[in-house]
């Protein structure tokens, strides 16, 4: 597959590792450490010298318990001075933004962000799907229930006996929303949302069922780097230390057919992936 963004269409060859550029104070793993435009900077470049293919900047935690919404004028001050001087410096980088805001968004993309990483699934602001729309963007439609603040808690995780086709079909409806606002299928990239309104028996059915998610077309991307899943199946705590089973969550999932991995520990991954997937593709 391919994946269309600003300007360009990525051929999806190779894994595609993404870089997370937490701009937040209360982020579950890393908040605080790169609170301001150089030290995210920094680190995202860090990132892509490690072997990313592109970075992910947020200005808004989805941790549970987090500290509550941040104001859309807030979030601009986070991130889009991040995406002005990672564009200054690497011209060339793929640079995603993860947002639920249509204010965010456009500010972005005058920054020149290429891609709007919606945790919603265009669920929580009616304006984000023209906004992407009309910037160009490629789109990530991540599944997930509930608001920001509760979204990663167990709150909405409600499943029958098939989480995976509860997610397939909630991920259907977030391409119709898509659909609606005119962004073309070729810019879309999907997320099953692992430890979003999930518990973890639910992210591993859904990982599991991750060859009937590429059922729905596109390309699919997995997260879940430190998360509470991979806590509970490796027994580590400490989320920093979760690096070597997160590296195993994403090489299984490339095997069931993920081609995107949104990472924190960049190197670690890159040099998994590409070994995994010259085995695979073998």
């Amino acid at each position: 597959m391919t994946w269309s963004i600003r300007g360009r269409t990525l051929p999806l060859d190779r894994p595609f590792v993404l870089g997370v550029v937490n701009v937040t104070p209360d982020s579950f793993s890393d908040g605080g450490l790169f609170f301001g435009t150089m030290a995210a900077a920094d680190h995202g470049e860090r990132l892509l010298d490690e072997g990313a293919d592109g970075v992910d900047v947020g200005g808004e935690s989805t941790r549970p318990r987090n500290t509550g919404p941040v104001p859309a004028e807030d979030e601009v001050a986070r991130v889009a001075p991040v995406v002005r001087e990672l564009r200054r410096r690497r011209p060339d980088a793929v640079i995603s933004v993860d947002t639920t805001k249509a204010a965010v968004a456009r500010a972005a993309l005058a920054e020149g962000a290429d891609v709007i990483n919606d945790v919603s699934g265009l669920r929580l602001d009616p304006a984000l799907g023209a906004a992407c729309a009309e910037g160009g963007a490629g789109v990530i439609l991540m599944h997930s229930r509930g608001l920001v603040q509760d979204m990663a808690t167990f709150a909405h995780a409600t499943y029958g006996d098939d989480p995976a086709a509860e997610v397939a079909a909630e991920l259907g409806a977030a391409l119709a929303r898509a659909d609606a606002a005119g962004i073309a299928r070729g810019r879309i990239v999907l997320d099953p949302g692992i430890g979003f309104a999930k518990r973890v028996e639910h992210s591993v059915a859904v990982l599991r069922g991750l060859p009937r998610l590429a059922a729905l077309g596109r390309p699919l991307l997995v997260g879940a780097s430190r998360k509470r899943v991979v806590g509970a199946l490796s027994g580590v705590e400490e989320p920093a230390a979760r690096v070597h089973g997160s590296v195993g969550a994403h090489v299984a999932s490339l095997a069931l057919g993920a081609s995107l991995f949104r990472a924190h520990d960049v190197r670690a991954h890159r040099e998994a992936l590409d070994v995994a997937w010259a085995l695979l593709r073998g």
